[in-house]
This record gives C-alpha cells, structure tokens and sequence, in this order.
C-alpha cells in the first residue's frame, strides 16, 4: 500500500528544472524530437510565427505607407518614416550604387523589422503560447511542444544568412559580370598569378563561408542565450511556496523578469540592427572590384 501512494505522489510531481527547460526548448516538428540531424524535419512552430510575423511586418509598412501625408506627420507615421530614413541613410554609406540602393534599402528596411518581431516574442511570458497551445491546439501528436521565438533556432538564422549570401552573389554576378566574378574568385586576395589560384579560391570560399556561418550564428546564439535567462527566471516563480523563502523567490521571480524584458528591449533592437547592417556590409562588399 504504500509503494502504490509512493508511485501515486510520484505521478503528480512536476518536472524537475532541467525537464522544463529541455521541454521549452523542444521544437514542435513533424516526427519525434530526436538529437539526430535531419533534413526532412520542419519545425513548425519556426515556419508559423516566421511568416505569420512576416506578414504582419509587410502590412504595417504598407499601412504607413498608404497612411502617409505630406501634413505634420502623426506618432505612426513619424517613427515609420525615422526608421525608414535611418535604413536609408545607412544603405547609402555602404552601397554606393544608386541603383541596387532601389532593391537593397527596402530589403534592409524588412529584415530590420522582420527580425525585430521575431526578436520580440522572446518578451511574452515564456508559458504563455505554449499552455494556450497545448489547451487550444488541434492534436498533431506533439503538441506538447512549442518553441515560440524563431530566431532561437538555428534553422531560421541561419536560412536569413544563407539567403544574404544568395543576395551577395547575385550582386557580384550582376556588377562584375560571370566572367570577372570568376576572375576575382582566382586571383584575389594574392594576386593574378597562376600558382596563387588555388591559395585565392579557398581563401574566398572561407571567406564566404565564415560570413555566412557568423552571420547566422551571432544572431542564433543571442536569442537562444536570452529565450534560456527567461526560463531561467521563469523557475524562480515556479519555485512558489507559501513559506518566506517562497515568497522571496517570487519576488525575485518578478524583478528579474521585469528588468530583463527592459534590458532585452535593447538586444532585440540591436540585433535585428546588427544583422542588418551586416547585410549592407556584404552586399556593399559584393559591388567593390579586388
């Protein structure tokens, strides 16, 4: 009898610290979670806040944009057009080409806001979506599972750095034509002297590489690191009991929490900054001749 209360007050107790943290870090995916690498598993949680604040990106831009006047601007209007001229502003400093500066501001402008609202889910509590989903959700199998800041896995940073270097090349083909792209590729950075092509082509090919690869790290690796402080924090309330030392936890539950948020209102700024002035640097590189 008392091996069965045991098992029975074993059932109810909640997971322990490293379980909670492992089970909000855990993707919501078309097969089981697994450690092996995969090509054909989706994380659908990634995909649907990704396009979902995508779109929502591209719509306020568009309101600003339909709502602009050439009157004193309102509140909206005046931070959009702050942003906007900022955007351009840097753009032209770096890419000195007029007329690529048509296609790349307005792409800098939508990665900026882009990544700042994929950034920004990382400020809900970190409960929040996921109990809702797992009350609401339609049954998938996994819906246990829901990872809701995109930028916190890998998957999604690194496809924005890869599409940046498809971006890249194309500026390099376009402004220096296949053929001197080639040539560039061979005799730069040593020089155009036959014995040194091989030395040149693996140094762009690194170059390339260690770009793309940083690019989409730094961004995984700040996100990741904050969405983990969150769940760190989000212990300390769990840790709640109706003693002293439970009352202080959730003290410290609540001004930890709320100075974080403040704080990570700036690394959620600057890095969707960051990525996209590296996205102008690289770009910008792709229109200067070696």
């Amino acid at each position: 009898m008392a091996t069965g209360n045991t098992a029975d007050t074993a059932a109810h107790v909640g997971p322990t610290a490293g379980e909670y943290i492992v089970h909000h870090l855990t993707h919501l995916q078309n097969v089981k979670p697994t450690n092996v690498v995969d090509f054909s598993v989706f994380n659908f949680d990634s995909l649907f806040f990704s396009i979902t604040l995508g779109v929502l990106g591209c719509w306020i831009l568009w309101l600003a944009a339909r709502k602009a006047t050439s009157g004193v601007p309102g509140r909206f209007q005046a931070a959009v057009e702050l942003m906007v001229e900022m955007v351009d502003s840097q753009a032209k400093g770096i890419v000195h080409n007029a007329n690529s500066r048509k296609l790349v501001a307005p792409l800098a402008l939508t990665v900026f806001v882009w990544i700042f609202l994929l950034n920004a889910m990382d400020l809900l509590p970190v409960d929040l979506l996921p109990a809702i989903w797992h009350v609401a959700g339609p049954a998938l199998g996994q819906k246990d599972y829901m990872r809701v800041v995109p930028t916190a896995d890998l998957s999604v940073t690194m496809g924005m750095s890869v599409a940046v270097l498809l971006v890249c090349i194309f500026y390099n083909i376009k402004i220096k034509g296949a053929g001197g792209w080639m040539h560039e590729l061979f005799t730069a950075p040593f020089g155009n002297k036959v014995v040194l092509y091989p030395f040149n082509f693996a140094m762009q090919m690194i170059e390339f590489v260690a770009k793309t690869v940083s690019h989409g790290m730094r961004l995984f690796g700040n996100m990741y690191a904050g969405e983990l402080i969150f769940l760190l924090i989000a212990l300390l309330g769990g840790a709640f009991t109706l003693s002293a030392t439970g009352f202080g936890l959730a003290l410290l539950h609540i001004v930890a929490g709320t100075a974080w948020a403040i704080f990570h209102i700036l690394i959620i700024t600057l890095q969707a900054f960051v990525f996209m002035m590296l996205t102008l640097v690289y770009i910008g590189q792709a229109h200067d001749h070696h």
